[in-house]
């Protein structure tokens, strides 16, 4: 029924899955319109309407779907212009993708640490890390939670590099009453089931810089100037770039459409979850037993995620398997890049990542999803109660 709240199936009776993707109801009526266009190539109508709401929302000069968020970061940095050797500055506490696009180019990430309040880039240690082979800051909204883009952005003028946000987290969150991904030069976002708005697989680059615009287009369409011979500016279209295959095809535009339309709903019922959970978790931080996520003026979050700071490893490994016991699926979350064997090979330490490692060893995510009904209280008592019995 059109309009009507699906759910997907629940899993076992009792558990609280991490994750579970919401739908609005609008998407296999939009599916069918695509079927039944007989238009499923990229660049179709659902895409040009996703594209234009990106657009209106970020007040960006071109949104151009991709099939994920790796392929926007991927185009983001061939933007950049990189070349091998070339350094880009990033924090290590992200996931593969944000160094990965880099290192397809033969440039090195240079990793400098986060900062223990909101777990994003530290803005006052990236100066120290740019050498003469720095050619961009890759930034990344964690959680939805923003940067210090006021900070970056400056930084960046002075030392006239690129800005790419890797907005992954970051779908309808602000920064002085600016979106997240419309301060730096480009900015990357995913639609993967496990987001706020989601497609299954998808993305999307936000091309802020007017002139970045044209390139755009053309890596993403193989390297070809395909857009321009459709807009009538060219009488035919040939390989002119590098690129690649980076759109999605009409399907994926069209869920991604039916979660657009209900883009407002579904943050504000996850927001209502996130503040759940801070306020049935204040009484055991003032204990002392762990810490909330640090509310951020001048930040519009998204409540991406609610992450909690356990004493130590051991405890933070303790507390999960308790709530697996319990049914309950909670997870640490990266694993620092620096540390990796990939990061250690192609890439370098701008720095002490003091902060990183600590983080990445006593940070651990609870379930959060829009729809949820009683399960944030049960999660808070389940953790609640693990306290009590460790202090009898």
């Amino acid at each position: 029924m059109r309009g009507a709240r699906a759910r997907p199936p629940a899993g076992p009776s009792g558990a609280i899955p991490f994750t579970r993707p919401a739908v609005t109801g609008r998407e296999l009526d939009y599916l069918r319109q695509a079927v039944e266009s007989g238009r499923l190539a990229g660049d179709g109508p659902f895409t040009q309407r996703c594209q234009g709401w990106l657009e209106s929302r970020l007040g960006t000069a071109k949104a151009l779907l991709t099939h994920s968020g790796t392929a926007a970061l991927e185009m983001a940095a061939i933007l950049c212009g990189l070349e091998p050797g070339d350094e880009v500055i990033m924090p290590s506490f992200t996931f593969v993708s944000t160094a990965n696009a880099v290192v397809l180019q033969r440039a090195v990430p240079v990793f400098v640490d986060i900062r223990p309040d909101t777990f994003n880039i530290d803005e006052t240690r990236i100066e120290a890390a740019i050498t003469p082979r720095t050619r961009a800051i890759f930034v990344v909204h964690y959680g939805g939670v923003a940067c210090d883009m006021d900070a970056i952005m400056d930084l960046a003028r002075r030392h006239r590099l690129m800005v790419v946000e890797d907005a992954a987290h970051a779908i309808l969150a602000g920064y002085d009453g600016r979106p997240l991904g419309s301060f730096g030069d480009l900015a990357a976002f995913s639609f993967h089931e496990t987001k706020n708005l989601i497609s299954g697989e998808g993305g999307a680059l936000a091309v802020n810089d007017p002139q970045l615009v044209e390139r755009a287009e053309i890596i993403r369409q193989k390297g070809t100037n395909r857009n321009a011979f459709f807009r009538g500016q060219t009488d035919k279209y040939t390989w002119v770039d590098v690129g690649s295959s980076y759109l999605p095809g009409e399907l994926i535009a069209a869920f991604l459409l039916a979660q657009f339309d209900e883009a407002e709903r579904l943050v504000a019922e996850r927001t209502a979850v996130w503040q759940r959970y801070h306020t049935g978790f204040a009484r055991l931080e003032e204990a002392g037993l762990l810490r909330r996520p640090v509310v951020v003026p001048r930040c519009r979050h998204n409540a991406h995620l609610y992450p909690l700071l356990m004493a130590d490893l051991p405890a933070r490994s303790a507390l999960i398997a308790h709530l697996q016991g319990l049914g309950i699926a909670a997870s640490f979350h990266y694993v620092p890049l620096h540390s990796s064997p990939a990061g250690r090979r192609f890439g370098r330490t701008g720095g002490s990542l003091a902060v990183t490692d600590d983080v990445a060893g006593r940070l651990l995510r609870l379930p959060l999803w829009s729809g949820m009904a009683d399960q944030p209280e049960i999660v808070i008592d389940a953790i609640a109660g693990y306290f009590r019995m460790l202090n009898r």
